[in-house]
């Protein structure tokens, strides 16, 4: 038996998601022939080139032949008014995103190569504030990066044709995301399905038949990271079952298990066959014990499928099967990427800022130290759902022998450590192996930015490897953090964060904002803390959520206690997660989050530290009531106490 994995565009263009990674590895360790592809990288890297751009052009002007000039959007203006260079630049400029061809970098850097669309804009912006601002970002020797972040800039304006002038679903990270989050109803998705494919979708369905003849699969699975993967992982299920109408399909993955929990709609059976929830081995090896005929139906685990009633009308079932339980980290083995393109992943810089790019930059290994999050108590997180709520480590000997394994596979050194918070002990704890048993990587992942981080353990990740951290800041308010139980207070988070970046590894906050009874004054007072400690270098980076209450988490299950009324919600028939409320403080949200995010991108390039918060606002707010010094001293009270 042939398992062919997929993940369905987009993602990342930099690395591949780590699913079908795992499972392939876990399949073959069971002693399946698992096999797997990225559709998702190829299909972009499909639409990057000089014949693709020549039909993207007809597409555009067909779309707008009735537009005059004037009303063009202006990436589509900028397009068809310098299309030769476009033409003649995008398979260079992807070779060289893709490490094959750096010489073009000098090129690239005189800014008369590639065309400059609207994307560019933010150059003269930010140089209209501060002067030169790649100058200041890349000086004289930062040939390569500089070029990247050009390149990059060059392939967004690209990306924006795409989604502007001929598939209004495309976008690099948010493939027809609006058709399926939360979205209560499947009728978005299937009437876009039953609809001629788009332009996207056409190259996608070449890719899937392709990869089909290649691989001849007996059983083909999907995984949905992302509310964005569903509707390129149904144009891959109805173009596999146009080919063949017997192959099993199996969908899982994480927009899965957090959105499709109450799932009810019949027609979403037309395309895949069966559905697993959470943590994919245990499911996805009883279906193939199913399809082998070595397991009845009713055994199955955690899987939706289509069955009949007494009458004969089709309903969704979901089988629980509670007797059999997940398999455990210890055993759950490492990643494999045999299958993956690892050459043809895109390095992007999409910021001025060294912690930003990471997420974009460089090839990675994504490796989970845990399952689930070892803290697992705050009150916004969907800490019901098995990927938070159920914790299990694998040691670190285990561990480092996973990451000696990928790197003998891969040839890559760099680990993106994937966990929702790295657990400390563990991490210590690999540390400590790593350093022993001389092995040099450089990893990264989340953690939370609580007291265990003294300066001494910093050190010792940054001498394991570490090179960048990201956490939860989240309000910068120590009554709303209470409320959240996040079991940290600012000041905490200023000592962590400030120990982090003194061992020299790089920081970035999750900042959040509309949290359930949060006043203008405390937001305003959280924008003046995280000025505050960008400005004394305790993070380099940050970004502004605004807050979304889930059904899944505290605030969702229990609106009450967080003084909010929960909006009624329609009948769930497909997908359900965020979920609308009333606020009684009444706060002015959609006006804070536009300063708050503005602000910070000016923090983030270095920029604005000496403005007045009102600077950052379309109209009069609260003043601060932070002191001025408050994180300054926090800091040289720590220092003076060590």
């Amino acid at each position: 038996m042939t398992v062919l994995l997929m993940t369905p565009p987009m993602t990342q263009l930099n690395t591949p998601y780590p699913a079908t990674a795992y499972l392939t590895g876990f399949l073959r360790s069971r002693g399946y022939e698992a096999v797997q592809r990225d559709p998702a990288i190829e299909l972009f890297l499909e639409m990057m080139t000089a014949p693709a751009l020549e039909i993207i052009r007809q597409h555009v002007e067909e779309n707008f032949e009735h537009f005059e000039d004037h009303e063009l959007p202006d990436v589509i203006a900028s397009f068809l008014a310098d299309f030769d260079r476009y033409h003649l630049t995008v398979e260079s400029a992807i070779r060289f995103l893709q490490g094959k061809d750096p010489s073009l970098a000098l090129r690239i850097n005189s800014r008369r190569f590639l065309p400059e669309g609207p994307a560019f804009d933010t150059i003269a912006q930010m140089e209209a504030v501060s002067g030169d601002v790649l100058q200041a970002a890349f000086g004289n020797l930062g040939v390569q990066d500089k070029a990247k972040y050009l390149a990059t800039l060059f392939i967004n304006d690209l990306s924006n044709v795409i989604t502007q002038g001929v598939d209004p679903y495309f976008e690099v990270s948010r493939y027809g995301e609006q058709l399926a989050a939360a979205n209560p109803s499947f009728n978005n998705l299937y009437d876009t399905l039953m609809d001629e494919p788009s332009f996207s979708s056409g190259i996608l369905a070449q890719l899937v038949e392709q990869y089909l003849e290649e691989t001849q699969p007996s059983v083909v699975a999907l995984t949905v990271p992302f509310p964005g993967n569903m509707l390129g992982a149904l144009r891959i299920a109805q173009t596999c079952k146009a080919i063949n109408p017997d192959i099993p399909i199996v969908m899982g993955g994480g927009f899965i298990n957090t959105e499709l929990r109450a799932l009810k709609d019949p027609r979403v059976f037309e395309f895949v066959d069966f559905i697993c929830l959470d943590d994919g081995e245990r499911p996805f090896i009883t279906l193939l014990e199913y399809f082998e005929g070595q397991r009845k139906v009713d055994s199955l685990v955690r899987t939706y499928f289509l069955a009949e009633d007494k009458n004969g009308q089709p309903y969704v079932h979901f089988n629980e099967n509670a007797e059999l339980h997940d398999i455990p980290q210890t055993e759950v083995g490492a990643p494999v990427y045999d299958g993956l393109p690892l050459g043809e992943y895109l390095s992007l810089c999409e910021m001025l800022n060294p912690m930003h790019r990471i997420w974009s930059d460089g090839r990675w290994n994504k490796l989970t130290i845990a399952h689930g999050c070892y803290w697992r108590k705050c009150s916004f997180c969907d800490v019901s759902l098995d990927y938070i709520d159920r914790y299990d480590t694998a040691g670190a000997d285990i561990l480092v022998d996973r990451i000696e394994q990928l790197i003998e596979e891969t040839g890559q050194t760099g680990f993106h450590f994937v966990d929702e918070a790295l657990p400390p002990k563990v991490l210590f704890s690999l540390a400590k192996r790593l350093i022993e048993r001389g092995v040099m990587i450089s990893w990264w992942g989340n953690i939370r930015f609580e007291r265990t981080f003294s300066e001494a353990r910093c050190q010792l990740l940054a001498d394991s490897g570490c090179i960048a951290v990201s956490g939860g800041l989240e309000v910068a308010s120590d009554r709303l953090l209470k409320l959240m139980k996040k079991g940290v207070s600012v000041e905490r988070v200023a000592h962590v964060t400030k120990a982090f970046s003194d061992a020299g590894i790089l920081v970035h906050a999750y900042l959040m904002y509309g949290f359930p009874t949060q006043t203008e004054q405390e937001t305003i007072d959280s924008l003046e803390m995280v000025r505050q400690m960008m400005k004394q270098g305790c993070f380099q980076s940050a970004y502004w959520h605004r807050f979304v209450a889930t059904v899944h988490s505290p605030i969702g299950m229990h609106p009450e206690k967080f003084g909010i009324t929960l909006a009624e919600r329609p009948e769930i028939l497909f997908a359900e997660n965020d979920v609308n409320f009333t606020d009684p403080t009444g706060t002015d949200h959609e006006m804070l989050g536009v300063g708050l995010r503005k602000a910070i991108y000016n923090y983030m390039h270095g920029i604005g530290f000496e403005q007045p918060m009102s600077f950052w606002f379309n109209q009069p707010i609260a003043r601060t009531q932070m002191k001025k010094n408050l994180i300054s001293n926090a800091i040289n009270n720590l220092i003076s106490s060590n």
